[in-house]
């Protein structure tokens, strides 16, 4: 397992019952996860949410479908938190948003981490690099402050790349060569295949579940492959890595592990779950596959 435990501003205190009770600086938030399916246990004994102490604000799922946002205390409509990634503080913008979403997800740290020591110990003042999917831009930030010489930040919502922008803004890497591509992955990934682009390192973390260009349902499971393969013809003559993650149920970390090794060149290749320490049981919370690419 990849465990992101370098966490200061963020914790998960309590997980089970199918929810989680997280600290996102000083505000403490309980919200849904599927993959607590243990009970809530507290100083080693089973118990019920209400034996916790009230969060200041629930995500509570309707009977018709999504859900909202039911604040216990008044909260900020936003606030900053931040995380040390190899020595350098990035800050993101933590919004409580529809369908749960925070606009961040920090068991990506673990891989913020790795791909940062690649490139800091490359020693190369030339890495480029592309984050298709990049969503509100925290993988971005990491990579541009661990001196990629472009970063191109790729995904089909103009809000999510306002709020990545926002996320550059907060860490100070606005001096950064970063570019933010409003586009469907796919189409955009084609379009640098033509024009003959290439990048040192590539991560990708496509939804579970999509539209393609001509607006049909996707799922993941049936197009991992075929993006992942299309996306490695990218990679220059010397790359350093190639990173996806998947939150898709049916899709294992051996599963994408096999993935990545057919659409990779040779290279090693490791995968293992996402993890976040869940601090008051002791335990680790399972929050999706990551496969990791790196040249032999």
């Amino acid at each position: 397992m990849f465990i992101a435990d370098k966490w200061k501003d963020y914790e998960i205190m309590y997980a089970g019952c199918g929810m989680k009770y997280e600290r996102w600086g000083d505000v403490v938030l309980l919200r849904p996860d599927p993959q607590a399916v243990w009970p809530v246990m507290k100083e080693g004994r089973v118990c019920d949410w209400k034996d916790i102490e009230r969060p200041d604000a629930v995500y509570e799922r309707s009977s018709s479908g999504g859900g909202m946002w039911h604040n216990n205390r008044k909260i900020p409509n936003s606030w900053n938190i931040t995380y040390s990634c190899c020595g350098t503080d990035l800050r993101f913008g933590i919004e409580p948003m529809s369908f749960k979403h925070t606009g961040l997800f920090p068991e990506q740290a673990a891989n913020w981490d790795f791909m940062a020591g690649l490139i800091r110990a490359s020693g190369r003042e030339d890495v480029r690099v592309l984050n298709l999917f990049g969503y509100t831009g925290a993988a971005t930030c990491a990579l541009a402050s661990a001196g990629a010489a472009e970063v191109v930040h790729c995904d089909a919502s103009k809000g999510m790349n306002a709020k990545a922008k926002h996320n550059i803004e907060l860490s100070g890497l606005t001096e950064s060569y970063v570019r933010f591509i409003t586009e469907d992955c796919r189409k955009f990934v084609e379009r640098e295949l033509r024009r003959g682009r290439k990048y040192d390192g590539i991560v990708m973390d496509p939804p579970s579940y999509g539209r393609g260009p001509s607006g049909e349902l996707w799922k993941l499971e049936d197009s991992f492959y075929e993006l992942a393969e299309l996306a490695g013809r990218l990679l220059s003559d010397d790359p350093l890595f190639f990173v996806a993650s998947s939150y898709a149920t049916a899709i294992t970390c051996e599963a994408s592990a096999q993935i990545i090794k057919l659409a990779m060149p040779e290279g090693k290749v490791s995968a293992g779950e996402l993890g976040l320490p869940v601090t008051k049981m002791g335990i680790n919370l399972p929050c999706g596959a990551s496969a990791r690419w790196t040249a032999s």
